[in-house]
């Protein structure tokens, strides 16, 4: 049984994690930001962590997450947010999540982050390109530690149920994958503790989910 702090707790991505982790045994500590996320991530077998990452300087986040094996980076402002709130979120609250597991004595981490072909060839906002370009540079931050890191760059996320089923490799096409397919592959890297200090980029596929993580043991 595993202690996962998951950081963005409420997000879509998170709270399936947190689900799926709690049905497999281990136990989520969500952290959560409004009152009424509470009762909420309780019924997905969660332990509720009041904290909006906004506010809490290193310490704060350390008290919060101490005693956890495992910490987990979901939160993001998803590029909509605006840039002072992707700087915030998707840069400083990254490395302040970083220093925060340092201090608690945790050395597992797992970011969720971006596709680099994400809306390639599309039409997007300045927004977009900077959320695009902070994303990178939280990637750069996170490898550049000496923690036990992994970066997860999911494809365009998907409300569809999951198939268990993926494509994971070190570069691969770029696709679509559902959230559940997304947490399912967090939960599996979570359990497969050789899996380290390695960029996945993930899509939907036809490898299941075990399997595809079990591969880059070795990859």
């Amino acid at each position: 049984m595993r202690k996962v702090f998951i950081i963005g707790g409420s997000g879509k991505v998170a709270r399936r994690l947190a689900q799926q982790l709690a049905a497999r045994g281990h136990e989520p500590r969500s952290l959560y930001r409004k009152p009424e996320q509470a009762d909420e991530l309780e019924a997905l077998g969660a332990v509720p962590v009041e904290g909006n990452l906004l506010e809490l300087d290193a310490d704060g986040l350390a008290q919060r997450m101490a005693g956890s094996d495992v910490v987990v980076f979901s939160a993001g402002a998803g590029g909509k947010g605006g840039v002072e709130m992707i700087d915030a979120i998707d840069g400083r609250g990254l490395e302040l999540a970083v220093a925060a597991a340092r201090q608690a004595g945790i050395q597992r981490f797992l970011l969720v982050s971006a596709f680099p072909e994400a809306a390639r060839g599309k039409a997007v906002s300045e927004t977009f390109e900077h959320y695009m370009a902070v994303k990178k540079l939280a990637d750069v931050h996170l490898a550049a530690s000496d923690l036990d890191w992994v970066i997860l760059r999911p494809g365009t996320l998907l409300d569809a149920p999951g198939t268990g089923k993926v494509r994971a490799g070190l570069a691969i096409p770029y696709g679509d994958v559902p959230r559940d397919d997304v947490a399912g592959t967090l939960l599996e890297i979570i359990e497969h503790p050789a899996v380290s200090r390695i960029i996945i980029e993930l899509t939907e596929g036809q490898a299941p989910v075990a399997e595809s993580v079990a591969r880059l043991v070795r990859a």
